[in-house]
């Protein structure tokens, strides 16, 4: 699987197929994130090959739908814990992002963990995401913004030529240079 573009949240509903002396076999529900739905039921059968003696030719998928937030107008942060494969073993993993939706936060948790640990998209298991509150963060970087009068100072500006406003200067080139400070 590969990690192109946002990746989507996805639920998948497989069960085994329906045999004579099991005609209505008990059904999986799984909370998957991929890029698409091929994608999607794909990771639902690496899965349950590993939980359940279940595989893509024994069994059906009853259903995979999109879940798509609903609130995605304010920042949240989001907890994740992951599990992933390295050249030297297994690792478990928790990290915190801030975004508008957690498929945005898994997408840059996606963009983070091959960044840094040069880890492919296949040998990353999402066990858990939970939403979190600003007293719940444990990493300072997330910490640093969840506080209540958070300020974002402009110190240095460069005022551009815009079309139909003036520049710093009526000339292109100036022998001055130009003041960015205006505190």
């Amino acid at each position: 699987m590969t990690a192109a573009g946002d990746m989507r949240q996805y639920q998948v509903v497989g069960r085994k197929a329906g045999t004579t002396e099991n005609p209505n076999p008990e059904a999986y529900r799984m909370v998957i994130f991929a890029p698409n739905v091929v994608a999607a039921k794909s990771k639902f059968w690496y899965f349950m090959r590993q939980f359940r003696k279940m595989k893509k030719t024994t069994g059906e998928i009853l259903d995979c739908v999109e879940i798509i937030e609903k609130n995605s107008r304010t920042v949240k942060n989001y907890g994740i814990w992951l599990r992933y494969d390295s050249r030297s073993g297994t690792h478990n993993m928790y990290r915190e992002y801030r975004d508008l939706k957690l498929t945005g936060a898994v997408s840059q948790l996606y963009n983070e963990m091959a960044g840094r640990h040069r880890c492919r998209p296949r040998s990353i298991q999402i066990i858990r995401t939970a939403t979190l509150g600003a007293g719940d963060l444990n990493r300072p970087n997330g910490a640093q913004f969840a506080q209540r009068k958070v300020r974002f100072p402009l110190p240095h500006r460069v005022d551009s030529a815009k079309r139909g406003q003036k520049a710093l200067s009526d000339r292109t080139f100036s022998t001055v240079r130009p003041t960015t400070y205006f505190g």
